[in-house]
């Protein structure tokens, strides 16, 4: 069979009932061996990966939908749909599964009875007839009818048979003229019988019945039968509701007759669906899943036609950002946008996305920042809907947009302070609306939703622009309602600052500034430390540590708690120099021995400090504020701090004495004359030694010539001595030794005491007769400034010692 490819997007239905998107790609049906048979394959068409691989079964029941759509069901809770981009690919591929099942293309559902097995057909059913056997459609035989309706629910098979039977006979006609007589002779009975009907009709689950029953002739009668259930002692008026309530409004007429029926239809099916039927059981789930399909793709099929009318959404725009529009209008118009933003949901994702730039395109934002500033509630709250969907769909475009909004005098015209103003002027007691806008302007502001790849430069321009222009007016009621300072207030005075909110609502709408706040001080490191330390923020975060409003004490806890886990020592030299500790351990001792929310909160900052080792605070803590926190004994935080701040000092003790031992250890260096015979003595005898080996040594010379050698270069040594004072060691102001020389070899010897000269003539001459080592030699002056000994003598010694071994020549030249 040929492999034919069809652009299609596969779609299965959750255990919510709803349809998700699996992917788009192309659709062949091949022989596919390993499962023995014709199946339908579907692979990427990004990647080339499977999708979808289903054999076609001769027993499974395709059903062929509204042109585009082939749904069937692979198990008892596993719905399948493939929804083309082409009528003529959904004809092919329907036409293979019919091929391959042996029935007639023209057929909207494959399943035929007649294919079932002689004993699945003798176990489910009885009957001889390849179809169910309709009793007359009569007044007398609606209670027959109903209990047939009703008993083959609980059968796949006979549900199938008895929608063929529907289907085949024009049945469900006759039945909705039954219910207008019954409803003309007040047959309560006959009424009932129909509900029962009806409601057993619908969960057939058939969307060839749904197409008939919610025709534009046949639906308002549907409804009908459902206002009757017998367990209502009155009828419901879903009627009467769906005519005269309910109103469709078109705010710019709709010429397009098609259109115009599928809103009707979609919005009674989904009155339906939402209000009529009971909440269907835990064994009733499956039975409208096609009733959810028929509803989702209807919606596709509406936001596709009017996003196709380039001149219906034009004109909606012009009239929705026209200062002449009533107020009634606008408000009609942003409900609109409301509902469309909301279908277009269902849309796939290529879709969608085509959907929310044709918005972009046409000016939806601009539009939202006049509306949103509008007095009418109603109208504010569908635009910050329609905000939502936006800024759920592209963080990035809005703040292109508002980044590229011209920079007038009143930063109040920006469209992210027109969402925070919003906020911040929520008239609900609870603030939903202020929540769902904080909520946005926190995606707004995430640096994760930032993409860098394809924009490097988005993070930066965007939080610059936001800190620039628009984080003083988010700070604006929190910097307002701690404007006094504290520390001005005289001992004693009561608890409760007098600039603290005591009103609710304001502590509630300064709890939501302060979580955003903290989530800045996470993601924002740069941005938000300039603007907290210039703002000097956190001291007046913390005066709302006197708040009534446990929860809004708690608030500015946490951002502290969160300055602090950042474990930046410039915040923590902030800290200190505020002495901002003060007010958290006022509320700490001013709370008693209430075992408290507030209470383990702030031991736990404390803890967090003392386990992290943050010094720099330790310190200050325990210096400051040790006396007051000592008596608190139920948690060990406390000694702990002061146990670490014990531990700080003892090792700061013990290098300042390390210090001292070393600057003291000029002992080192100091030697008795006798001593330092011994060692010249020593020195020499081991120099007559190498001579006596060294091949270059000048054979004129004798061991007598050494002294006489010696004593002419110490006096050229003194000389030399003068020119190298500059590179003594020099005391610095702070009291240690500042070196501008390296040491060599010829400082290990040890021998630089009072009166040394065997410590001199360590240095060998270059051959130019300058010192070649005299710099780095510790001499006399030296030791007069008490030196702190510097070198490691046991290995320079042995440095010295290979120095000796590789270079024999330098030592017989000493005289020359």
């Amino acid at each position: 069979m040929s492999d034919t490819r069809r652009r299609v997007k596969v779609y299965t239905l959750n255990e919510d009932r709803q349809w998700d998107d699996r992917g788009t790609g192309h659709v062949s049906s091949t022989y596919v061996e390993r499962l023995e048979g014709i199946s339908l394959l579907v692979r990427a068409e990004s990647d080339g990966s499977l999708l979808l691989e289903s054999k076609i079964s001769p027993n499974t029941a395709y059903q062929k939908q509204q042109d585009t759509l082939i749904v069937w069901s692979e198990a008892e809770n596993y719905d399948l749909a493939l929804s083309f981009q082409e009528k003529a690919g959904c004809d092919e591929i329907w036409e293979k599964i019919c091929q391959v099942q042996g029935k007639d293309p023209s057929l909207e559902i494959t399943q035929d009875p007649m294919d079932e097995s002689e004993e699945e057909r003798t176990e489910e059913l009885p009957e001889t007839s390849h179809l169910v056997e309709l009793p007359p459609c009569e007044l007398a035989r609606l209670e027959e009818i109903a209990d047939l309706v009703t008993s083959v629910l609980s059968s796949p098979i006979r549900r199938e048979k008895l929608a063929l039977a529907l289907m085949s006979e024009g049945y469900i006609k006759r039945l909705l003229q039954l219910f207008r007589t019954c409803e003309d002779l007040d047959n309560r009975e006959g009424l009932h019988h129909l509900y029962e009907i009806v409601r057993g009709v619908l969960f057939l689950n058939k969307a060839a019945l749904f197409e008939v029953m919610f025709s534009d002739d046949c639906i308002m009668d549907v409804v009908g039968c459902l206002e009757y259930d017998p367990a209502l002692v009155q009828p419901k008026r879903h009627r009467e509701f769906l005519t005269k309530t309910a109103k469709f409004k078109e705010v710019i007429p709709i010429t397009d007759s098609e259109l115009r029926q599928k809103i009707h239809q979609t919005y009674r099916v989904q009155y339906i669906q939402d209000i009529i039927l009971p909440t269907p059981s835990v064994f009733e789930e499956n039975f409208l899943s096609t009733l959810t399909s028929f509803i989702f793709f209807n919606k596709v099929e509406i936001v596709s036609m009017l996003q196709e009318d380039e001149r219906f959404l034009t004109e909606v725009f012009a009239q929705l950002t026209d200062e002449a529009t009533e107020d009634s209008k606008r408000r009609e118009l942003v409900n609109f946008f409301k509902e469309f933003c909301a279908f277009s949901q269902t849309l796939q994702p290529q879709n969608r996305d085509a959907f929310f730039k044709t918005l972009a395109n046409l000016g939806i934002l601009p539009a939202l920042e006049i509306v949103m500033g509008m007095d009418d509630l109603q109208v504010r709250a569908a635009a910050t809907d329609i905000f939502s969907y936006l800024v759920e769909f592209s963080p990035s475009m809005v703040r292109e947009f508002v980044m590229q909004e011209p920079q007038q005098a009143d930063d109040d015209v920006l469209l992210i302070n027109v969402v925070i103003k919003q906020m911040i002027c929520d008239s609900d007691p609870e603030l939903g609306g202020a929540v769902q806008l904080m909520g946005l302007l926190r995606t707004l502001i995430d640096p994760e939703n930032m993409l860098a790849p394809t924009n490097k430069t988005e993070k930066t321009e965007f939080l610059g622009f936001f800190y620039k222009y628009c984080m003083h007016v988010l700070t604006a009621p929190l910097l307002a309602n701690t404007a006094e300072e504290r520390k001005d207030m005289p001992e004693g005075s009561a608890k409760i600052n007098p600039v603290c909110p005591d009103n609710f609502q304001t502590a509630q709408l300064l709890a939501l500034i302060l979580e955003l706040l903290t989530f800045c001080v996470e993601h924002h490191t740069y941005h938000i430390k300039n603007y907290i330390m210039n703002k000097d923020l956190l001291r007046r975060v913390l005066v709302l540590m006197n708040s009534k409003h446990t929860f809004l004490a708690l608030c500015a806890l946490r951002f502290m708690r969160r300055i602090i886990g950042l474990k930046d020592e410039y915040y923590n030299r902030y800290i200190i120099k505020g002495n901002l500790f003060e007010p958290v351990i006022n509320a700490l001792l001013d709370n008693g021995t209430r075992y408290n929310l507030l209470n383990s909160a702030i031991i736990e900052l404390f803890e967090f400090i003392k386990v992290e080792d943050i010094k720099s605070l330790i310190a200050h803590i325990v210096d400051n504020f040790y006396k007051a926190l000592e008596s608190i004994e139920y948690v060990q935080t406390f000694k702990g701090l002061k146990g670490r701040y014990e531990q700080e000092k003892d090792r700061q003790s013990q290098r300042l004495s390390s210090h001292l031992n070393k600057l003291n250890c000029a002992d080192r260096y100091r030697r008795d004359a006798r001593s330092l015979e011994d060692d010249e003595e020593m020195w020499f005898n081991e120099d007559e030694d190498e001579e006596d080996g060294d091949p270059l040594v000048e054979k004129g010379r004798s061991e007598e010539d050494f002294p006489e050698s010696y004593g002419k270069y110490m006096e050229a040594k003194k000389v030399k001595e003068s020119e190298d004072k500059e590179n003594l060691p020099k005391r610095t102001p702070s009291g240690s030794f500042k070196f501008t020389f390296s040491h060599s070899a010829g400082a290990a010897n040890g021998t630089n005491g009072a009166n040394s000269k065997a410590a001199t003539s360590a240095s060998a001459t270059s051959p130019n007769g300058s010192s070649a080592k005299s710099a780095a030699l510790p001499t006399t002056p030296l030791v007069k400034t008490g030196l702190v000994g510097l070198v490691d003598y046991p290995d320079d010694e042995e440095e010295e010692d290979e120095e000796e071994e590789q270079s024999p020549r330098k030592r017989p030249r000493l005289g020359s």
